[in-house]
C-alpha cells in the first residue's frame, strides 16, 4: 500500500505536469480539477448554498421528488457509486430511499478531495448507522477503472452537471469508459444542466458575494502551496462568460498588468500579458437532445428522464 507522502509525490507529478503543459500552451489553461484541493472544495460547498447557484438545490429537488421512481427503474439490490463525490450531500436523499428498500446498501464514493471524503464519511456514518461507506480517494476521470472491482448491481451517479466539464467528444469518451467498466444490468444516473438565460446563468458563475472568484483564484494559491510560486492574486480577476454558439459557461482567470510569474519547483518562468487570460473551466449546457446524443453515441441506452418543474435541470437513467 502506497504511504501518504508517495501519494502526495505522485499528485504532485500531476500537478506539475499540467501546470507545464497548461501554462506552455497558447492560449493558457488550467484544468477545472485543479480547483479541488481542501481550500478549494471547502470553497465549492460554499457555492452549493449560493442564492444564485441553482444547479444544486435544483437537482436536490428532483431527488426529492423522484427518488423511489429513480430507484425503483434502477432495479434491486443496488451498489451506489458516485464519480466527483464532493460530500455526498444530494445523494443522501438517494440513500434514505434505498435503504427503506434493501438492508444493506454499500456506497463508494470517487473523488480527488481527501477532505471532502473525510467530510463525507463522516457525515453519512451519522446519518445512517447502517450505510457502509467505502471512500475511493481518485481522480474520478482515472478512479473510473475501479468500478470493474466492484461486485453486484451498480447503480453509478454522474450528477452535478460534471460531464458539462468535458468538451463534446471528450464527454462520449469519459461516457465509453463509464460503460466499458460496468456489467449488463448496471445503471447509470446522468445529470445535466440545461441551456437557460443567461441572466440566470452567468450570475451562478460569478457571484455578488465573490465566492465563485475566490474559487477562481484558489487555483492560483494551489501553484503558489504545491509548486512554490508567485502568484499575485490581486493581479488577476475572475471572468465568467456566456459562450451562445457553443452553449457552455466559460471561466478565466485574467491578469490585470503585464507581469511575469516563476513556479520555483518547475524552475519555470510565465509571462503574462495585460489582458491574457487563463482558461480554467468551461460548463456546457444542454439540451435533451444533446443528452441523448452522447449517452447512444457512448453506447448507453437512455430509459428514463426526471426534470425539475421549470426544466432548468435533467437527470437522465441510461442502461448498459
Amino acid at each position: 500500500m502506497a504511504t501518504s507522502k508517495q501519494l502526495q509525490f505522485v499528485a504532485n507529478d500531476a500537478t506539475a505536469s499540467a501546470v507545464r503543459e497548461g501554462l506552455n500552451a497558447s492560449p493558457k489553461r488550467l484544468p477545472s480539477w485543479l480547483f479541488y484541493d481542501e481550500a478549494g472544495s471547502a470553497l465549492f460547498e460554499q457555492i452549493t448554498e449560493l442564492p444564485e447557484y441553482y444547479l444544486t438545490r435544483t437537482e436536490r429537488a428532483i431527488f426529492e421528488s423522484y427518488a423511489g421512481e429513480i430507484l425503483q427503474a434502477a432495479g434491486p439490490l443496488l451498489t451506489l457509486v458516485e464519480l466527483g463525490a464532493g460530500t455526498a450531500s444530494k445523494t443522501s436523499v438517494l440513500i434514505e430511499e434505498l435503504l427503506q428498500r434493501q438492508a444493506r446498501v454499500l456506497f463508494y464514493p470517487i473523488d480527488v478531495s481527501a477532505s471532502a471524503m473525510q467530510q463525507a464519511v463522516a457525515q453519512l456514518g451519522r446519518q445512517f448507522p447502517q450505510l457502509r461507506v467505502n471512500p475511493i480517494v481518485a481522480d474520478y476521470t482515472g478512479g473510473v477503472e475501479a468500478l470493474q472491482r466492484i461486485s453486484g448491481r451498480k447503480l453509478v451517479l454522474y450528477i452535478g452537471s460534471s460531464i458539462g466539464n468535458f468538451e463534446p467528444d471528450e464527454s462520449v469518451r469519459m461516457l465509453r469508459r463509464i460503460r466499458r467498466s460496468l456489467r449488463a444490468g448496471d445503471a447509470m444516473l446522468l445529470g445535466t444542466d440545461f441551456a437557460k438565460s443567461p441572466k440566470i446563468l452567468v450570475p451562478a458563475y460569478d457571484d455578488p458575494q465573490g465566492v465563485t472568484a475566490a474559487f477562481n483564484k484558489n487555483i492560483l494559491a494551489r501553484l503558489n502551496r504545491e509548486l512554490d510560486a508567485d502568484f499575485g492574486l490581486d493581479a488577476f480577476r475572475h471572468v465568467a462568460l456566456w459562450n451562445k454558439r457553443c452553449s457552455r459557461m466559460e471561466m478565466y482567470l485574467e491578469s490585470t498588468v503585464e507581469q511575469q510569474v516563476f513556479l520555483s519547483l518547475l524552475d519555470m518562468d510565465v509571462a503574462f500579458g495585460g489582458g491574457e487570460r487563463i482558461h480554467t473551466e468551461n460548463s456546457y449546457k444542454y439540451t435533451m437532445e444533446m443528452g441523448e446524443t452522447i449517452l447512444r453515441e457512448s453506447g448507453f441506452r437512455l430509459e428514463q428522464s426526471w426534470q425539475d418543474r421549470q426544466k432548468w435541470f435533467g437527470v437522465h437513467l441510461a442502461r448498459v
